[in-house]
């Protein structure tokens, strides 16, 4: 069952690896719908970008003249809405997609599920933690840490080219000894005019 009621918020409690799935829309998200942990708005030219920590996942929006593109990260995709959804999947090991869209903008993304031992787990970890300190967004969970365990992040790195956004996303889960990498790059493109008689667009 779909909704696009406000109330149902997802990124509220510690999400599980094993629940996270992926989602692309075209079309924006309303805000309710998420416990926004952090929030960022960057602007350029010719697009505008929105990046939200829900929990360990996030959502990304880049919306250029009217069209728009959105990334989801999250433990249940019933609470989000069906129109506009171009693809969803479970996060399992490596994944690639691309989408280029009618209206000139394309999407490009590479996933990664990487479970590791105590020893490396832990120095990656800590890793992440000291670049993310200067850089991107970081926003830990202390209250979601069990005990004797180190504490579960988001680090969400970003880089705002003219015509294109490029995202880098680390959930650290420390119960699991697990981190999901999301490497995304969007396009904005040219704006395409409408068809002309012999079959042709141009771009605006």
């Amino acid at each position: 069952m779909s909704s696009e009621e406000p109330g149902l918020e997802l990124g509220e409690s510690l999400q599980r690896v094993a629940d996270l799935k992926f989602a692309l829309y075209h079309r924006p998200l309303h805000p309710e719908l998420f416990r926004i942990h952090h929030s960022r708005h960057i602007e350029r030219a010719s697009y505008q970008a929105d990046i939200w920590v829900i929990g360990l996942s996030h959502v990304l929006t880049v919306q250029s003249a009217g069209r728009c593109v959105a990334e989801v990260t999250t433990d249940d995709l019933e609470v989000l809405p069906q129109n506009g959804l171009v693809t969803h999947f479970q996060f399992r090991g490596e994944r690639d997609h691309m989408e280029e869209f009618d209206d000139g903008m394309r999407y490009i993304l590479s996933t990664q599920v990487e479970r590791m031992n105590q020893n490396l787990f832990h120095a990656s970890h800590r890793d992440l933690l000291n670049y993310g300190s200067n850089r991107g967004i970081l926003v830990t969970f202390n209250e979601w840490a069990g005990e004797n365990e180190l504490v579960p992040f988001s680090f969400i790195d970003f880089e705002a080219r003219d015509r294109e956004f490029h995202v880098q996303a680390f959930h650290s889960f420390p119960a699991d000894y697990t981190i999901i990498k999301t490497q995304s790059i969007v396009e904005v493109g040219g704006r395409l005019a409408p068809i002309r008689r012999n079959g042709q667009r141009r771009a605006l």
